[in-house]
C-alpha cells in the first residue's frame, strides 16, 4: 500500500487567502515514493519548504540534506558532540554548552528510522494527503489562518520554538503533536544564516486533523472583520455599542 494516499479533500478555499507564496504540503515517509521526482540538489530542511514554493513536487531523503534536518527527523543517532551542547558556542548561538544541551531535551523527534523521506508540494501541485500543510505570508493573512481554527473551538494561540532547529517546530512538532504551531521567518538561527523566506513574515503550520475545521470555517467566516476597517475611533464606537455603554 502507497503511503502517498491521494488527496480527497478540497482545499481550493486556501486560495482565497491570496497569498504571495503557496501554502505547501508535507508528507513524512517511511518508504521512498513513486511518482514524485527527486530533489536534485542538497538543501537544509527548513529551505525545502521555499522550494516547494517556486512550484516544484517533489521528495528528499537523507542524502539530500544539509544542516541539521535529519535530526528531527530521526534519521540519525545524535552525535555527543551535538548532545552536549558544543556546536552552540562554537557558532556563537549560546555563550555556554550547557545553555545549548537544553534544547535537546525539548526539540520535537520523529522516532528513529521511522522517517526516511519527506514529501513536498505546493497546493496546486498537491496530489497526496498531507501530514502538515505550510503557511507563510503577512501577519494579516497568518491571522485569518489561525482565526479559521479558532472561529469554532476556541482554540488558544500558541507558538513553539527554539533559537536553533527551527525545522522541528515548523514540521515535526505539528505532526506529533496535533497541534497548529507558528512563528516569524528570521527570528531563528537557520533562517538567517540560510536567508530562508521573507524576512518578518509569518510560518503557520498546521497538522492534518486540524485541516476540516480549518476548511470548513474559512468557506464560513469573514475574512477581514468590520471592526478591522473601522479605524481606531470608530472601532471604539462599536465596541461601546456591542456592549452597552
Amino acid at each position: 500500500m502507497s503511503e502517498l494516499t491521494p488527496l480527497t479533500r478540497d482545499l481550493s478555499v486556501f486560495n482565497k487567502l491570496e497569498l504571495e507564496k503557496p501554502p505547501v504540503g508535507v508528507k513524512f515517509l517511511y518508504g521512498e515514493p513513486e511518482g514524485l521526482t527527486r530533489l536534485e540538489r542538497t538543501l537544509g530542511l527548513c529551505e525545502m519548504i521555499p522550494e516547494a514554493q517556486k512550484g516544484r513536487a517533489f521528495y528528499a531523503g537523507f542524502a539530500d540534506h544539509e544542516c541539521a534536518g535529519p535530526v528531527p527527523l530521526g534519521m540519525v543517532d545524535v552525535d555527543p558532540f551535538y548532545w552536549s551542547g558544543q556546536i552552540g558556542p562554537c557558532l556563537e548561538v549560546f555563550k555556554e554548552a550547557r545553555a545549548n544541551r537544553r534544547i535537546y531535551d525539548v526539540i520535537p523527534t520523529l522516532e528513529r528510522g521511522t522517517c526516511n523521506y519527506t514529501a513536498f508540494a505546493p497546493l496546486d501541485l498537491l496530489t497526496f494527503d498531507p501530514d502538515i500543510i505550510v503557511f507563510t505570508g503577512r501577519a494579516r493573512k497568518m491571522e485569518i489562518v489561525l482565526r479559521s481554527m479558532s472561529w469554532t473551538t476556541g482554540q488558544m494561540y500558541e507558538a513553539k520554538g527554539t533559537p536553533v532547529l527551527g525545522c522541528a517546530w515548523t514540521m515535526v512538532y505539528p505532526y506529533v503533536t496535533g497541534k497548529i504551531n507558528y512563528g516569524v521567518t528570521g527570528i531563528t538561527f537557520g533562517h538567517i544564516a540560510r536567508e530562508v523566506g521573507t524576512e518578518g513574515h509569518v510560518w503557520v503550520s498546521v497538522p492534518w486533523d486540524a485541516l476540516p475545521t480549518m476548511v470548513e470555517n474559512l468557506n464560513e467566516m469573514p475574512f477581514v472583520l468590520p471592526a478591522y476597517e473601522d479605524g481606531r475611533d470608530n472601532y471604539s464606537k462599536r465596541f461601546d455599542r456591542v456592549t452597552g455603554h
